[in-house]
Parts: C-alpha cells; sequence; structure tokens
C-alpha cells in the first residue's frame, strides 16, 4: 500500500521539453566537471571531444542509437588520447534509452549481462589490482566502463518489461471488465425480456386454444398481453437509459429526449407485480418476505431479478401451479426460495435451452453466495439462493 504521507518527486508525468530540459541540465553538468578534471585540456581536441560526448546527450530520447554510438567513439577517443579520464558515464547515460525502446531480440543475453555486470562490482569492490599505475588506471577504466554499461543496460531492459507487463494487465483488466459488463447487460437483458415475453406466450396460447369456443376468456388474455407487453417495453427503456447515462450524469432532469427521470432499479417493493403477472398466467404466487434491515439496492435488484426468474421457469414450464416465495435475512445473509407444486422433472419447450438457471447461479456467485436448483421428493421444483450480507458488491 502506498504511503499517503510519502509524496513523488514529481506530482505528474513529465512533458517531453521538460525532459529535454534535464537532459540538458545532465550534459551541461557533466561537461563541466569533464572540463574540470581533464589532465590536458589544453590538447586540441579536448573541448570537441568533451563537446561531442556530453551534447548530444540532449536528444538521447530521440534518437537513442545514433546519440549512443556518437557518444560511445568519443569517449573512447578521449580515453585513448588523455583527454579525459571518464568511466564512460556518459556512454551510459546514452545506453539506457538504447535499452529502454529497443526491441529485444531472442540471442540477446540480458541476463548474461546482468551477471557480468555484479561481476565487474564485485571486482571493482574487493579485487585487488597490480601496483603499476598505468596498469591500475586501465583495469580501473575497464571494470567501472563495463559496470555503467551493463547497469544502464540491464536496467533499462528490466524498466522496459516492467512496462510491458503492466500493459499485458492493464489490457487483460479491460478486456475482462468488458466481458463482465457484457455478461451483466445479457442478464439484465435476460431477466427483463424472458419474463414478459414468458407470460405473452402463455396467454397467446391460452388465447389461440379458447378462441372459438370462449371468446371472452381470449379476450381477457389479448388484454394480459397488451399490459404485459407496455411494462416489458418500459422496463426495457428503463434500462437502455440506464447504459446510455454516462456515469455522474445528472439522471434526474429531462434529458431532452422524452425520457425524463430514470425510475429506480426494481427491489423488494416490485415482487408483487411479478406475482400479479404470474397469477393471469395461472400461477398462484404466495409471497412471505421477512427482511428485518434494510438492503443495498443492488443486493434487492439481484433478490428480485432471482425471483422473477425463478417463477418465471414456473410459469414456462409448471403452469397451472401453486408457487411460494420466501425471502428473509438470518445468521447475516438473506435466503431467497422459490417452490412450487408443478412437475418436479421440467419438460423444456423445443428450441435452444434457456439460461435462466444459468444466469440465476452467475447472479448469485457474483455475490460470493450459494445457489442450488432441483426437483423436490414429493413433487415439485425449488430454487435456493444465498447471499451473505457482510460480502455485498457493488
Amino acid at each position: 500500500m502506498d504511503d499517503p504521507d510519502v509524496r513523488p518527486l514529481f506530482p505528474r508525468p513529465l512533458r517531453p521539453r521538460e525532459l529535454v530540459a534535464l537532459d540538458m541540465l545532465a550534459a551541461l553538468g557533466y561537461a563541466f566537471v569533464l572540463v574540470v578534471n581533464s589532465r590536458d585540456v589544453h590538447h586540441p581536441a579536448a573541448w570537441a571531444l568533451i563537446a561531442v560526448m556530453t551534447l548530444p546527450l540532449v536528444v538521447r530520447r530521440r534518437w537513442p542509437l545514433p546519440v549512443f554510438c556518437l557518444v560511445a567513439v568519443a569517449s573512447v577517443a578521449a580515453m585513448a588520447l588523455g583527454v579525459a579520464r571518464e568511466p564512460l558515464a556518459a556512454a551510459a547515460y546514452a545506453l539506457y534509452p538504447v535499452a529502454l525502446t529497443t526491441r529485444r531480440r531472442r540471442w540477446e543475453p540480458t541476463a548474461a549481462i546482468g551477471a557480468l555486470t555484479v561481476g565487474a562490482l564485485l571486482l571493482a569492490v574487493l579485487g585487488g589490482v597490480a601496483a603499476d599505475p598505468e596498469v591500475r588506471r586501465i583495469v580501473e577504466t575497464v571494470v567501472l566502463g563495463s559496470l555503467a554499461l551493463g547497469g544502464a543496460w540491464t536496467i533499462g531492459r528490466a524498466v522496459r518489461e516492467r512496462r510491458a507487463y503492466a500493459a499485458r494487465r492493464a489490457e487483460q483488466a479491460a478486456e475482462h471488465a468488458v466481458t463482465e459488463e457484457r455478461l451483466r447487460i445479457a442478464r439484465e437483458m435476460h431477466d427483463v425480456v424472458s419474463h414478459t415475453l414468458s407470460l405473452i406466450g402463455v396467454k397467446a396460447g391460452v388465447a389461440a386454444h379458447v378462441a372459438d369456443r370462449r371468446p371472452e376468456e381470449a379476450l381477457e388474455a389479448l388484454r394480459v398481453i397488451e399490459t404485459t407487453s407496455r411494462q416489458a417495453l418500459t422496463e426495457m427503456r428503463h434500462m437502455l437509459g440506464v447504459l446510455r447515462t454516462a456515469p455522474g450524469a445528472d439522471t434526474g432532469a429531462d434529458t431532452g429526449a422524452g425520457t425524463g427521470a430514470l425510475s429506480p432499479a426494481p427491489g423488494l417493493a416490485a415482487l408483487p407485480d411479478i406475482a400479479e403477472r404470474a397469477a393471469a398466467a395461472g400461477v398462484r404466487v404466495e409471497l412471505d418476505v421477512r427482511v428485518t434491515d434494510g438492503l443495498s439496492p443492488a443486493l434487492e435488484l439481484a433478490v428480485h431479478r432471482i425471483v422473477q426468474e425463478a417463477v418465471t421457469n414456473v410459469v414456462r414450464h409448471a403452469a397451472p401451479a401453486a408457487c411460494r416465495v420466501l425471502i428473509d435475512d438470518e445468521a447475516g445473509q438473506v435466503r431467497v426460495e422459490v417452490t412450487d407444486d408443478g412437475p418436479g422433472r421440467r419438460v423444456l419447450p423445443a428450441g435452444p435451452p434457456g439460461h435462466g438457471l444459468i444466469g440465476m447461479r452467475e447472479r448469485v456467485t457474483a455475490y460470493g453466495g450459494v445457489f442450488t436448483a432441483g426437483p423436490l421428493p414429493g413433487g415439485g421444483f425449488r430454487v435456493l439462493a444465498r447471499l451473505p450480507l457482510e460480502e455485498e458488491r457493488t
């Protein structure tokens, strides 16, 4: 966890111009150090070599490889001519963006470079050197130069791999979020549409069956179909309005498109509407709600959708039947139980199988709950869902 009292050196990412300014400051500062420490500052090539070693560092981020090659050649030439005793620090500074931006090749021995760098560090700290000053100077230059170049390359590659890993994780997280959102929308669409269309299908079948013998009953079925279809259209418009509303937008004002304020998501108060519609299809629903504490809107919506889908399955596969809905919140969880006295083995209609039980299971799993469904020993069918109150997820 990040410490809130620790503030980063730069509160925001630096702009390209600011990065160039930092590189210019580093280049000028290092050029001053080389001039001060130069053993032969009056050499004809001294100023030119020092300038070539440092000034190109200003554009190292734009042209990494050419800048590194130019600085490295100038550094080697300066050491060979005795102009500057420099352990390839400028070349290492130019090598870092090369390692950071160049695509890694399969044959690239980055691990070996890192190991050799560690070895050079140990040699510089613990190793002994010959007494000859000239030999000692050469060895120190080689060791420190290898340490600087190897360290710059290894760090640059490590940062590149870390950024690539972070980018892959962000991409995977985005794909996961899109998939979750698609599943959520699919569940909501299924819950809204399947209940009403199942009722419409049942009543349409009744109307077609009794149209010749009992026209008044067929007319009543058509009235139910009309009412149910209007309710389905209202729910569909509500859901589409929520999906079209940007996060944080004021949904209470009229949008100008005729939608007005968005109605709240259905919860426990809307359960009688489910019972009323099911009764029109020949399923008598007994509601027994024993919730003592208020539930969050998200949890109420989940309970409503589970009851809606379970009753829809009774209407679709077991009508006419009696159905009992029990909801309580004992022992830190919400228990939703829907039982009926219809045939325990559901006879699915022709066509592809539905997604009702799958959708309910996914919804309950999203809340960390437990879901079971199956026929009862004495006949009928039961759907049981347990949603933990302490695990509510928004």
